[in-house]
């Protein structure tokens, strides 16, 4: 076995090189530092230091699990998004840099003072929510999940940072709430991906689940539900902001049109993609 920290790195971004992983040195870093406890910064300071064969077990094991294509955040069991560090198991999409964007659109419309209620459907790990929470702690969140498993995982991420606004509910987007329930604000990533797209059982995302990744023969299903049923749920002003796919801007605009909405917005991802809508529900 390798001993050394540089030569145990230099091993495995040659396995993970081999199997195309483009960022194969990094992630054999974020391995070893997770089975040392330790940051990159210290292992690339001490590359001469040796790791123990328990220690050589361990981080195998996880390369091999990497090299079969399984996600390092579920390897490690954890994500880091926004400023939180986040519990992600396989009940729940993996966060991405994107959605980071939803939450900043967000708190943009949200006074620092105000005590808004807003609703966050299809919440996962509960990202979206915790980080919104966080930064608007006088506004009361409440996160929905249809599957238990992510909304215990979410739960779990609230009590880790010590958020006491957030209240969780089971139910399949809206239909969690009273007919008559409104809130100021509504935030969703739902699934986007077409049912047909072949990136579903290629690399990283075949390993999580696709429920919360496709979402009809146009990815727009969900998209469309949410947008449809969100009007008697959200109060005169309120916003709706919906993460989506990079060619479906203009449909989504259409239907908020549609629907009578105002203040129709759609803001790049910071890869230049065409990622967030939001629009503001017409005063009367």
């Amino acid at each position: 076995m390798p001993r050394t920290i540089n030569d145990v790195i230099a091993y495995a971004s040659a396995i993970l090189e081999h199997t195309q992983h483009h960022n194969a040195k990094l992630e054999a870093e974020i391995l070893l530092g997770a089975v040392l406890n330790r940051d990159r910064a210290w292992l690339r300071t001490w590359p001469e230091k040796s790791i123990s064969a328990t220690q050589w077990r361990q981080f195998s094991n996880y390369v091999q699990r990497r090299e079969s294509g399984e996600p390092v955040a579920y390897i490690l069991e954890q994500r880091d998004f926004w400023s939180l560090s986040l519990r992600v198991t396989p009940d729940t999409l993996i966060p991405r840099p994107e959605t980071e964007l939803l939450v900043e659109l967000a708190l943009a419309k949200i006074p620092e003072e105000a005590s808004w209620t807003i609703l966050d459907l299809g919440t996962g790990s509960g990202a979206i929510a915790i980080a919104v929470a966080k930064e608007r702690p006088r506004c009361r969140l409440i996160a929905t999940d249809r599957l238990l498993p992510a909304l215990r995982i979410a739960q779990e991420n609230a009590q880790r940072h010590q958020l006491a606004n957030i209240q969780f509910l089971t139910g399949n987007w809206l239909k969690a709430f009273a007919p008559h329930f409104q809130a100021e604000m509504i935030l969703a990533n739902p699934p986007y991906i077409m049912e047909s797209d072949p990136h579903l059982s290629a690399g990283d995302l075949r390993f999580e689940p696709v429920e919360a990744l496709a979402s009809g023969p146009q990815g727009l299903d969900d998209l469309q539900n949410i947008l449809l049923a969100s009007k008697p749920h959200l109060k005169p002003g309120g916003w709706l902001l919906l993460e989506h796919g990079y060619h479906q801007q203009a449909a989504l605009a259409e239907r908020l049109t549609e629907q009578d909405y105002q203040s129709i917005e759609c803001h790049k991802d910071y890869a230049g993609q065409p990622r967030i809508s939001l629009a503001q529900y017409a005063k009367h």
